[in-house]
């Protein structure tokens, strides 16, 4: 019942921002397609640059969906307007808010990676996205989803949430085998870079995309970091930390 709760709240909130929430989610994206796929004329394993970017910039912009849609918000809220406190109180098990948070915000990265595919479906690139690729795409979102909620909890004002940003979220959207492989990065912070869970996804989705085996080991890696990060929202509401 909790979760549902979060869940109607949260599409509540996108149908009265529908426009805005579009318009944001397209800009960004569409703009690496432009410049890094049409401006940038070449080829990746003997394809069009174009059919590699396609799966790192969906990838990219459901991490970039999820984790705005709830870190900005829940930073608000817990500094300026004070909800946890009535969160707190309310017959709502915790757990199930933060669950209710994660789901949101997860669906909401989908739309956004969603809304790219639609983009780009007149051109004709013959990429395959199937249900395995939307399963990997959710969970992506809802391991930033997580990562948003903690970060909500340790911003010590409105600023801190895109700093974060700027030094974690943005780093990965360009080295996280999005606009090029992590193979032409050095050893040692090639491997570090790989293990990161855009990488994971961008790998996994630009695979089954092409048509070539997918390790799909990544969904493990995934589902360690939903349930760490998940773990570590959990600490913070329940024992009220930085509320």
């Amino acid at each position: 019942m909790g979760i549902r709760t979060i869940l109607w709240e949260k599409w509540r909130e996108f149908i009265r921002d529908f426009s805005r929430i579009t318009m944001a989610a397209l800009i960004a994206p569409l703009m690496y397609l432009i410049v890094f796929g049409w401006g940038i004329r070449s080829s990746m394993n003997g394809q069009p640059y174009l059919y590699f970017l396609i799966p790192g910039v969906v990838s990219l912009t459901t991490m970039n969906g999820s984790f705005n849609a709830i870190a900005q918000n829940l930073n608000v809220q817990r500094l300026y307007e004070k909800a946890f406190d009535q969160v707190i109180i309310s017959p709502t098990p915790l757990w199930q808010f933060i669950a209710g948070q994660i789901l949101a915000g997860a669906l909401r990265g989908l739309y956004a990676g969603g809304l790219i595919l639609l983009l780009v479906l007149p051109i004709g690139t013959g990429l395959v996205f199937n249900g395995l690729s939307i399963l990997i795409l959710f969970l992506n979102g809802a391991v930033f989803s997580a990562l948003g909620i903690v970060v909500s909890f340790l911003a010590r004002n409105h600023a801190d949430v895109p700093r974060f940003s700027n030094y974690f979220i943005m780093p990965m959207a360009y080295l996280c085998n999005t606009f090029f492989s992590t193979e032409q990065i050095p050893r040692g912070v090639r491997e570090f870079i790989a293990a990161l869970p855009l990488s994971q996804t961008s790998r996994m989705v630009r695979a089954i995309s092409t048509g070539e085996p997918a390790n799909l080991w990544g969904i493990l890696v995934l589902l360690a970091y939903l349930g760490a990060l998940t773990a570590v929202g959990l600490y913070f509401v329940y024992k009220k930390k930085n509320l």
